[in-house]
């Protein structure tokens, strides 16, 4: 299943259920509400992802129940925003976004540095995210902006020292991510032994989405073939069995440092392949069972 945050004509932020059928998605909160008067039970308020996340609603096998019920009573045309909706980013506005460095040893290589024997975790800013078919801004005084294809994983409930054996169960889902850098000035940061946060953190520098594919339907653990297209042109291609540090290795280890909360993304590092674009370029991060983002890069006004 996939769930998506989406906005109406009205600018109300929905959480949805994504579905082909419909190339759209039915308002999950209504689906919800309307479930639980047909079956006499608790109805869970929640009216956007990260309120689904934190009302512990997020659970594959009760959200397919709504969803037969959907179908069962034929309500998707009475549920369905498919006409007039816009894609956001499945957590428009995380709490954290804990982004991997140098965790696909040949990206490591290419970087010139060894592969890291424990993980590089960097921030991205919060006021970076943008969704599907949103573009990123080309600032005037940037002279290199590379993008980045990644999988991202989305927390579903709080923890801290988390055991490995444990994380799988912390997991709401994944989406794709392209962790936007502006080249120029990580290698200024780099060269001072400075923080990147300004290099990765810019505004509109970390698309995402288009949804999130709830954890049943990928199995760890993860062997998901990724890709980053410009202009149609494969700049990027692994799979995420090369990654050096595993994904419930990542929550485990992030969790020693900082509790994790419902809607934190993790961001699993991205494979060789770095090259810049420039305004006017398409990007699209493709990374199998979950999707592909699609984003412009736009000058400046």
């Amino acid at each position: 299943m996939k769930l998506v945050s989406y906005c109406r004509s009205d600018e109300t932020e929905c959480v949805g259920v994504w579905r082909e059928e419909l190339n759209g998605p039915y308002d999950l909160s209504r689906a919800m509400t309307l479930y639980a008067i047909a079956t006499n039970s608790y109805s869970y308020i929640a009216d956007t992802m990260l309120e689904l996340l934190d009302s512990g609603a997020c659970d594959p096998k009760f959200l397919k129940e709504i969803d037969t019920f959907v179908e069962k009573r034929a309500l998707l045309d009475l549920l369905s925003d498919a006409n007039d909706f816009k894609l956001l980013a499945p957590i428009p506005r995380p709490r954290a976004i804990y982004a991997l460095g140098r965790n696909y040893p040949a990206h490591a290589r290419e970087s010139g540095v060894e592969v890291p024997d424990e993980p590089i975790v960097f921030a991205k800013a919060s006021t970076s995210v943008i969704g599907p078919d949103d573009d990123v801004v080309y600032k005037k005084w940037l002279t290199r902006v590379d993008p980045e294809a990644e999988l991202a994983v989305v927390i579903g409930k709080q923890g801290s020292n988390i055991p490995e054996e444990e994380a799988p169960g912390y997991i709401a889902g994944y989406t794709c991510l392209n962790d936007v850098t502006a080249r120029d000035l990580q290698k200024k940061d780099l060269s001072n032994a400075h923080p990147w946060l300004r290099s990765k953190g810019i505004d509109t520098f970390c698309p995402m989405g288009p949804w999130l594919v709830l954890p049943d339907e990928i199995s760890l653990p993860l062997e998901l073939d990724i890709e980053l297209r410009v202009n149609g042109e494969v700049r990027q291609k692994d799979n995420t069995r090369s990654m050096t540090f595993s994904v419930p290795y990542l929550i485990s280890w992030i969790s020693r440092f900082h509790t994790l909360y419902p809607g934190d993304v993790i961001s699993t590092g991205t494979p060789e392949g770095m090259k810049p674009v420039f305004p006017g370029d398409v990007m699209e991060v493709v990374v199998e069972k979950v999707g592909v983002l699609r984003n412009k890069v736009v000058a400046e006004q």
